[in-house]
Formats: structure tokens, C-alpha cells, sequence
């Protein structure tokens, strides 16, 4: 295919932008509609957007910037789809390490009760470099405790910082213990509050343009944290503004057992009767979602966000996705919180997420491919976007290349691609966001990681002694 038909627009009808050639990469990931996978393959990028991708002699020979990609495997910026950024904080707290989930929060809630909005800033830079590195190119974020005037802006200032494209979900709890809710009195908040800053956070914030850097979310925490009330007004407020929805469904047999005692239904009812169903809705978890509730998400178009390494760790189960995947429903990855799974290493979720439908359903069960599609288009559609997760003209710049030089792969070069997902996890050495190499050689480029991490231990040890 030329140039000429790949990209309608011409020179004469758009003024040029900055341009970027990434050449000879020994394979590019497409997850194009043919899912092309390239040997000797490269882009050519004007400003934020993909002009052509395709073998390297078939792109323009020079460009404002150029990438040489040789002995690198180069695909499309990876999907975070679930996380608690905050939770880098309080990562193997001693009372946490051995509890299921509800026990896990008990523990913690006292804990993140100290947080602090230089807490806030500081944990999702940490959080997100980790993510970068890790081949992560766009993720959201699940913040739902706000103490001692931590803000969302908090976390949406680090991450236009650190330049991850991002969606910010302002989580909510509103139902403490003294009303049969699992979160301690202390760190709820009341639900016009909760409504008038979620509106406010997306009246100043979200962007629905296309190749948009920052989303707003609207996302309650939990069935067990938050109101009947609170979810449809949610979800009311959500669908005026056109922003997705979020939260946290089916995670355990303890959350089954708590929805059928309080609401007299299975989590995916619960979540129909609330209008909590659709393509702009996507839920965490689902370990325990059941046939009716997996029908019901496919015929709807609603989201899961598939957490293998944090539903491990916490002994939740081993989530359907073969089975979702099979019936239709959109299925994207998430790292969960660094508390619970406790790394946000995205290459390693992959490999995690492969691995573990393998050992409960069977080695078919999902293949390399598959993890890496889930990873990257699964995630584009949980988050109700078609601008990223493919490389393919028209899409965002967003692409991450990984050297196949380093002894994890050596004896595996005969398939690079499957290579990334069943060898160790790799960390890139190339992160490009929007057309802008956030990550060079290995190192990131935009933040002076080795003082925040010094900065974000030190905020750590605080937030523990003051709850020991």
C-alpha cells in the first residue's frame, strides 16, 4: 500500500507537522485489522498521529526525528484499564500480606486514612513510571479516598507531568461502617460533595477530542462502599457529560455473598437494575461473574477489567476470560492497585494473565497473541476509545520497543512476539506518547525518577508509623 492511500489528506490540503521516522525494527506489532505483524517494519509519524506503518522501504527515508529499531521488537503502547496508584505507598504492609480482600481493606483503611495530597502526587508519579516502563502507554486510575484535602487533581497534575495519556476516575465512598458499608466512618464522604467534585473535575478536565491526553471517569468504589442513590446519580452525571463510567463488580465470593444478603441479587443485577451496563461502563474484577451476568455484559457492550496478578494475591479466583472473551464481552487488562498485586509491571500482567487462564482452563486457553490483543485493542475498547492500541495510520502515536538482545530472550528470536509474553518481563527501552519519546534507552525522560522515588519512600515511611 503507498503512502498516497494510507493517508487521504495531502501536503497541499494540511500544513505539516513535526515528523518522526521509527525504521528497521526486526518486528512491528500492527494489531492493525489484519493484525499484521512486520519484519524490518517502522512508522512515519506527523505531530501526535500516525501518517503510514509498514515495512521501512516503503516509508519516507528521513523525517524531524528518526528512531532506528534494529534488534528491537516494537508494538503498540500497552492499555492499563485498573488501578490504585495511591497503593504504591503501602506496598507488603505486614497486617495485608496474608488476607482476602475484604480483610486486606480493613487493614489498609486506617493506613491510607493518613494519605496527604503530596502523597497523592508523589504515588502516581511512582505508579506511572513504573507503568512507562513497563511498556504502559495509557492508563486509568481508580482514586477513591480523599483525606486531609487530597484532590484527583492531585494525581491529574503528575501524570500531565510525567506525560502518560490518562484517564482519571474520581472514585467515591460515601457508606461507612455505622450504615453496613465496609469502609471505616472516618474516610467517607458525603454524596453532594462526592457529585458536585465529580462534576467539577469534569467540567474543568475531560477532553473528548480525539487523541485526548486526559479523560475524566466517573467511578464509585464498590457496591459494598457506596449508596443505591449514589450509583444512578453517578451514572445520570456520567451519561449527561458523555464520560465513562466505573467500579469495582464480582470480585470475590465474600462480595457475591454481600450483594445477595444486601440487595437480594447477583453483582451483574445489581449492576443492571442501576443502569451500571453499556459500552461507556467497564468493571474491575469479575472473578465471579456468572453465565447470566457474562450474557448480559456481551449483549450490552460492558467492559471488564481482567486483574490476574491482584486476584492471585488476594486468592479471589480465576476470572472467566475465555469465556468472556468467547461470549463478546470487551476485555482489557489492569495491574490493580501496587497494594495488591504489589507491582504495576504491565508486561508482567500479560504473561500473568496468560499463564493463569492456562492453569485453570486448560493450555488453550488463551494464547501469546491473545494477552498482547487483550493488553492493547481489549483495553482501547474498555476505555470507550478508537484512537489508541493499534498502529495503523489515523491511530495515536503511542508505540513502545523492547531490545531482543538481552539474555531473557536469548533462544527465542525465532518468535519475537510470543517471545515479550512467555519470557521474563521486559522493561523498554524506547516509550513514545503522542509522537514524544518519554522514554529513551531505558531511562525516562521527563521526570528525574531517582528523586521521587527517594521522596515517595520517605513519604511511605511516614504514612506507616503513623498508623502503626
Amino acid at each position: 500500500m503507498t503512502m498516497q492511500e494510507q493517508t487521504p489528506q495531502t501536503p497541499q490540503t494540511r500544513k505539516r507537522g513535526r515528523t518522526m521516522l521509527v525504521k528497521h525494527a526486526d518486528v512491528l506489532v500492527t494489531m492493525d485489522a489484519t493484525r499484521r505483524e512486520i519484519r524490518d517494519g517502522g512508522l512515519y509519524i506527523e505531530d501526535n498521529r500516525i501518517v503510514a506503518a509498514g515495512p521501512t522501504h516503503e516509508l519516507p527515508e528521513s523525517a524531524d526525528e528518526v528512531l532506528d529499531m534494529r534488534g528491537h521488537l516494537v508494538i503498540p503502547g500497552l492499555v492499563n484499564t485498573h488501578h490504585h496508584m495511591y497503593q504504591s505507598l503501602t506496598r507488603a504492609i505486614p497486617a495485608a500480606q496474608d488476607a482476602e480482600l475484604f480483610g486486606w481493606l480493613t487493614n489498609l483503611y486506617k493506613v491510607w486514612a493518613n494519605l496527604t495530597p503530596e502523597m497523592i502526587e508523589v504515588s502516581t508519579l511512582t505508579a506511572m513510571a513504573e507503568l512507562l516502563l513497563s511498556g504502559c502507554t495509557t492508563s486509568s486510575d481508580h482514586l477513591y479516598i480523599y483525606p486531609n484535602g487530597s484532590r484527583l487533581d492531585d494525581s491529574i497534575a503528575a501524570a500531565q507531568r510525567i506525560g502518560m495519556r490518562f484517564h482519571a476516575s474520581r472514585g467515591s465512598m460515601s457508606v461507612g461502617q455505622k450504615d453496613g458499608g465496609l469502609p471505616p466512618d472516618s474516610v467517607v464522604e458525603k454524596e453532594a460533595d462526592i457529585l458536585k467534585d465529580t462534576q467539577r473535575l469534569i467540567e474543568t478536565y475531560h477532553d473528548d477530542g480525539r487523541y485526548a491526553m486526559l479523560r475524566m471517569v466517573v467511578a464509585p468504589c464498590s457496591p459494598f462502599s457506596v449508596s443505591r442513590d449514589l450509583m444512578r446519580e453517578s451514572a445520570a452525571l456520567a451519561r449527561q457529560y458523555g464520560v465513562s463510567l466505573h467500579t469495582h463488580l464480582a470480585e470475590n465470593v465474600n462480595d457475591i455473598a454481600y450483594s445477595r444478603e444486601k440487595f437480594g441479587m447477583t453483582p451483574a443485577q445489581y449492576a443492571e437494575d442501576l443502569g451500571w451496563v453499556g459500552h461507556d461502563v467497564w468493571h474491575a474484577h469479575c472473578v465471579q461473574l456468572d453465565d447470566e451476568g457474562i450474557a448480559l455484559f456481551a449483549r450490552t457492550g460492558t467492559g471488564v477489567a481482567h486483574c490476574p496478578c491482584s486476584n492471585m494475591r488476594l486468592a479471589s479466583g480465576i476470572a472467566p476470560v475465555k469465556k468472556m472473551r468467547l461470549a463478546g464481552v470487551p476485555v482489557g487488562l489492569g495491574v490493580d492497585g501496587s497494594a495488591s498485586n504489589d507491582g504495576a509491571q504491565m508486561v508482567a500482567e500479560v504473561r500473568q494473565a496468560l499463564l493463569l487462564q492456562r492453569v485453570g482452563f486448560g493450555p488453550d486457553a488463551m494464547t501469546a497473541r491473545e494477552a498482547l490483543e487483550i493488553a492493547t485493542l481489549g483495553g482501547a475498547k474498555v476505555l470507550n476509545r478508537d484512537d489508541i492500541g493499534a498502529l495503523a495510520p489515523g491511530m495515536a502515536a503511542d508505540f513502545v520497543a523492547f531490545d531482543l538482545r538481552q539474555p531473557l530472550f536469548a533462544g527465542a528470536l525465532h518468535d519475537p512476539v510470543a517471545a515479550l509474553v512467555f519470557c521474563a518481563p521486559s522493561q523498554v527501552a524506547c516509550s513514545v506518547i503522542g509522537g514524544k519519546v518519554v522514554v529513551k534507552d531505558g531511562v525516562l525522560t521527563t521526570v528525574e525518577l531517582g528523586t521521587v522515588i527517594e521522596r515517595h519512600n520517605r513519604l511511605a515511611k511516614t504514612l506507616y508509623e503513623a498508623a502503626a
